[in-house]
């Protein structure tokens, strides 16, 4: 008669040990894809934000409106500049010039935070070889307030004075490259924030900061507020073959950038008139 031997308990525990151990490692290389796909994601997510203080003005124009073509020739006057920042580094201010670029703004500051390092080549380069020039400011409403940015703008290059040659400072307020688009603020808040800035500046320099913005950033951030138009002169972001819708309060726009891809430097820009009224708005 065949003798039955039961199986030590010891080697019973080995088994299930390792059969553990193989179903552990299954499920690790089961969900090791899934994990591996979260971890490039949040990776590309990241890569994607630009470093605070690179923000340039309208660099979500072409993701949140598009881009459509350049302007018509038209018979109305106009006069050709540029805006430029950081990104640029130096700029052949006289092959502008010779292209006949006439009038240049260049960014100083953006928040409390950031200087433009390269702004004194920009800002004096454009006034050296005979162009009207002006200073922006690239704002962060959901760091610091209007009124502290309005100041730090002024005392780093956002100045006035009336030579003839210098334009009123700038508010650059669109997307915002680093987070919500309208950086945590309500409608309210938001246009609380812009007159924040707007009288701060005026009472540091007499003269009413250029709003530039988009039409569609504007009816989303604002609710389409039109208490500006009045006093502030509008430069409007739209990259098409017109201009377009233009926010509430404005019936005309000073400024227009029509395109990021213009040759010398990308942002190329359309004053509303021929040069005598650019040489208006710099004596106010």
């Amino acid at each position: 008669m065949p003798v039955l031997r039961s199986t030590p308990k010891t080697s019973r525990r080995s088994r299930f040990a390792a059969a553990g151990t193989l179903l552990a490692a299954l499920s690790l290389l089961l969900t090791l894809p899934g994990a591996a796909s979260a971890a490039a994601g949040q990776d590309a997510a990241a890569a994607k934000k630009p470093a605070r203080g690179t923000a340039t003005m309208g660099m979500g124009v072409i993701a949140h409106d598009g881009q459509d073509g350049l302007p018509r020739d038209t018979r109305a006057v106009q006069t050709e500049g540029v805006d430029v920042s950081g990104h640029q580094g130096n700029v052949a201010w006289s092959t502008l010039w010779n292209s006949g670029v006439k009038w240049a703004y260049t960014k100083a500051t953006e928040g409390t935070y950031y200087k433009n390092e390269y702004f004194a080549q920009q800002y004096n380069g454009s006034y050296n070889v005979g162009m009207i020039r002006g200073a922006y400011h690239f704002a962060t409403p959901n760091t610091t307030s209007g009124a502290t940015q309005a100041n730090y703008f002024v005392n780093n290059g956002g100045g006035w004075s009336r030579d003839g040659k210098t334009l009123p400072g700038v508010l650059d307020i669109e997307w915002n490259p680093y987070g919500d688009q309208c950086f945590g603020l309500s409608q309210a808040g938001m246009v609380s924030w812009i007159r924040d800035f707007v009288n701060t500046y005026k009472a540091r320099t007499g003269r009413d900061a250029v709003i530039y913005t988009a039409t569609s950033w504007w009816k989303t951030c604002t609710g389409n507020n039109a208490s500006f138009g009045a006093t502030n002169p509008l430069w409007v972001a739209r990259y098409a073959s017109t201009v377009g819708e233009l926010p509430a309060g404005w019936g005309f726009y000073t400024i227009w950038q029509y395109t990021s891809s213009g040759p010398t430097v990308g942002d190329h820009d359309r004053f509303n008139g021929a040069l005598d009224r650019v040489q208006a708005l710099a004596n106010g």
